[in-house]
């Protein structure tokens, strides 16, 4: 199963939360290499002293926001009616890669995954 970490877990991992690691360790483990996106690290990364963000990160693959994805994420904003474009970018990033997004908020995620052809799967961490 392939996952997309939002930004609770990038925060979690940063905070050397045990069950967030040890979960993060078995993925690895199993040949499981997490994603995140670059807009998703943008909202968390403060300095070059969050050691354990920049750990975390040695073992994820980070998604960049592209230019032609700009209209992609607008139209899903305008059709969920909301107005977050890392969520929005994070939400077509899973569906495009079939994969689980892990998160800590999954509802305003879950507006915006209504709106996509078939929904992804969103899991509480």
């Amino acid at each position: 199963m392939s996952v997309v970490y939002d930004a609770g877990v990038l925060v979690a991992a940063e905070r050397s939360d045990r069950q967030l690691w040890a979960d993060h360790r078995a993925r690895l483990e199993l040949g499981v290499v997490p994603t995140t996106t670059a807009p998703v690290l943008a909202q968390v990364s403060r300095s070059p002293r969050q050691v354990q963000l920049r750990r975390l990160l040695r073992g994820c693959h980070v998604m960049a926001f592209a230019s032609e994805e700009a209209h992609e994420v607008g139209a899903l904003l305008a059709q969920a009616g909301t107005a977050d474009v890392v969520d929005a970018h994070l939400v077509l990033s899973a569906f495009k890669a079939k994969s689980t997004v892990l998160t800590s908020d999954p509802g305003d995620l879950r507006q915006l995954s209504d709106q996509l052809p078939a929904p992804i799967a969103i899991q509480r961490v």
